[in-house]
């Protein structure tokens, strides 16, 4: 269990809501009073959201004291700056949002349709993700393989044998369910482009709608 999974023990939850609730650092005394449990448990627990990235420490003398028998710093607890998310199944409109975003920035100087701007920035990512995770020549099958590996590293969950694959999941659910028309050319357009540089020519990719799934479907070619 690691990230944000270390929240799943309910007393970690606990500290790390009390944690999060306070508008200055907490000492493990105080967090500990706060859930009811033993100093060294509140220890070993806040040290473990410490390690998982979920909090952040710093250390300062309590007494407010300094130099011989002022004691030993004590450790206190703040929530992490870092950004977790998590979503079940996987969604991916951190990618919608910024394909959209260049669409609407490149469409207003030069007057582009929004639609032809979406499509060119739904294409240009799809290329790169697909760049990211292909750097060297293979064959056929592995390609077909990689473009569906790539596919459900984003959420579409792949699946099907033989020749025609359908994607289980949208990563954009919410969104396409809104703006149908809109988010259904955006991922026809990014798995068009991903397919193609991974395995050029040798999967037909098609806007195929069905109930509770991508409307994208795709099959390898004779």
């Amino acid at each position: 269990m690691t990230g944000i999974g270390v929240l799943a023990d309910p007393v970690r939850r606990q500290l790390y809501r009390f944690v999060c609730s306070q508008a200055e650092p907490v000492s493990r005394d105080q967090a500990a009073e706060a859930v009811g449990i033993a100093r060294h448990q509140a220890k070993f627990h806040l040290d473990r959201l410490e390690a998982e990235g979920l909090l952040e420490t710093d250390y300062v003398r309590l007494t407010g004291r300094t130099g011989p028998g002022a004691g030993r710093p004590a450790k206190r607890y703040r929530r992490s700056r870092e950004e977790f998310s998590v979503a079940l199944p996987a969604r991916e409109y951190e990618l919608a949002a910024r394909i959209m975003a260049e669409a609407i920035t490149a469409s207003g100087p030069t007057g582009t349709q929004i639609s032809d701007a979406l499509r060119e920035a739904a294409a240009a990512h799809g290329t790169a993700i697909a760049r990211a995770a292909r750097d060297r020549p293979i064959s056929a099958d592995a390609a077909v393989d990689l473009a569906l590996d790539i596919l459900s590293e984003h959420g579409y969950e792949p699946r099907g044998s033989g020749s025609t694959f359908i994607l289980a999941n949208c990563p954009f659910h919410a969104l396409a369910r809104s703006h149908t028309e809109l988010v259904c050319q955006l991922n026809h357009t990014l798995i068009t482009a991903l397919a193609q540089t991974i395995a050029p020519d040798l999967l037909d990719i098609r806007l195929d709608a069905g109930d509770n799934r991508c409307c994208v479907t795709l099959a390898t070619k004779d």
